[in-house]
């Protein structure tokens, strides 16, 4: 399987998006459905396109890399009808920190790896990678859960999103999917 990935946003797509909110700073066009790529995407009838890259883990120790191996479940599953994407871009600030910097206040801070374990094994996610790859967000998120867990995931998302880390976000949009059965 290929690390890139990209998130086309069209006419076309296994996701239907019921509601694309611009949280923070220049949002993003409103569009019918969204396809997942797996490799390159074909940009024809794209109103956009977001790509990055899976990789390794960046700010976990091996302690909850461990812990979220064991409970972190399958993207795909039958159950999980409900997805969302939410692309993120960090301030300058955020990137002129040194990397352990940034870990305390991603973790022993804001505590991202213990509030998102909280809500495994409901909540799957992905993090793709796209800073580096000049891509206008930083990271792109895509969680899937079965509709009888959309609180959980809201409250999630209400949880991080009060954390000194988001104090770094300079910009956030929120895209929520149906799966097409």
């Amino acid at each position: 399987m290929n690390n890139r990935f990209a998130f086309v946003g069209g006419k076309q797509g296994l996701w239907q998006v019921t509601r694309i909110d611009n949280l923070i700073g220049t949002g993003l066009e409103m569009v019918e459905r969204l396809d997942v790529v797996n490799g390159e995407a074909d940009e024809t009838e794209a109103a956009w396109i977001l790509r990055g890259l899976t990789s390794n883990v960046r700010y976990a120790t091996r302690v909850e890399v461990n812990a979220l191996k064991q409970i972190q479940p399958t993207l795909n599953r039958p159950e999980a009808l409900c997805a969302a994407l939410i692309p993120i871009k960090k301030t300058a600030q955020w990137w002129d920190l040194s990397q352990d910097e940034r870990r305390e206040i991603f973790e022993e801070t804001s505590h991202h790896t213990e509030i998102g374990m909280d809500y495994l094994p409901a909540v799957a996610r992905k993090l793709h990678h796209c800073r580096d790859i000049g891509e206008p967000f930083d990271f792109l998120t895509w969680f899937e859960y079965a509709p009888e867990h959309t609180k959980a995931f809201e409250d999630l998302l209400d949880r991080l999103r009060v954390t000194r880390e988001w104090d770094y976000v300079e910009r956030e949009v929120d895209i929520r999917l149906m799966r097409l059965v």
